[in-house]
């Protein structure tokens, strides 16, 4: 029996400058299960990356319907976004998107200061670092480690909330080989534990790390399969 976390209908977006008006997005309709690890993958400019945005919160649709845990999120206020945003989703960027010249525990712990959650955060915070392989390098500043290890505080930022879903808009993107292996094998195990994970990408062998594979092109869904000869990260190195 499905479970959907996503429920999407008709989704269209469009932009409008003057009198100019660019559609994105036309008619998208598809449902994301809960523990789901789905890979949305198409080139660049095929509207990949806004649907992303539209699915966390980051911006909304012009018309259709999305449900996120059967709420109709087109009848949400701004304020209200946002709380579901910190709440409900984590995110992980290409760019890492961390804050200069602060520790790696001061950047995961982020999140839990600006929600409702109780409890010690450093505790919280430096138990997620420890689970992604990090907890040797909590109080390193961000410019002293690694690309690799970056993006993995970012996953720990990502998951410091506990969130419904996580989104990885291409986590490997620039990373070296090895290192983007490493943050794969922490996506796969995160969903091996339950987790739903989204994963933007436009590379093939990154999005075949997924369970299921949702192609766009042009603004609408070109195929919707599940992986058949799923690729599984070796994470040998990961907590070295």
């Amino acid at each position: 029996m499905s479970n959907p976390l996503i429920e999407i209908k008709n989704l269209e977006k469009e932009y409008v400058s003057g009198e100019v008006v660019t559609k994105v997005l036309h008619g998208l309709s598809f449902n994301i299960n809960k523990g789901e690890f789905v890979s949305i993958m198409g080139p660049s400019g095929s509207g990949k990356s806004t649907l992303m945005h539209i699915l966390g919160f980051l911006d909304r649709l012009s018309t259709g319907k999305y449900l996120f845990n059967n709420k109709d999120v087109t009848q949400l206020e701004d304020d209200e976004l946002a709380l579901l945003r910190n709440e409900e989703v984590g995110f992980v960027f290409q760019a890492f998107n961390l804050l200069p010249r602060t520790t790696v525990l001061d950047n995961v712990k982020l999140p839990l200061l600006y929600s409702n959650k109780k409890g010690n955060i450093d505790e919280i915070a430096t138990k997620v670092l420890e689970s992604v392989g990090l907890g040797h390098r909590v109080n390193y500043f961000t410019n002293q480690i690694s690309g690799g290890e970056k993006q993995r505080v970012a996953i720990a930022r990502a998951l410091v909330n506990n969130p419904s879903i996580i989104f990885a808009d291409e986590p490997t993107g620039n990373l070296d080989s090895k290192s983007g292996v490493q943050v794969m094998a922490i996506l796969q195990k995160l969903n091996d534990l339950g987790n739903t994970i989204i994963l933007v990408t436009h590379e093939t062998y990154t999005s075949e790390h997924a369970k299921r594979i949702i192609k766009i092109k042009d603004g609408m869904i070109e195929e919707d399969y599940l992986v058949k000869n799923r690729r599984y990260a070796n994470d040998g190195e990961m907590l070295k």
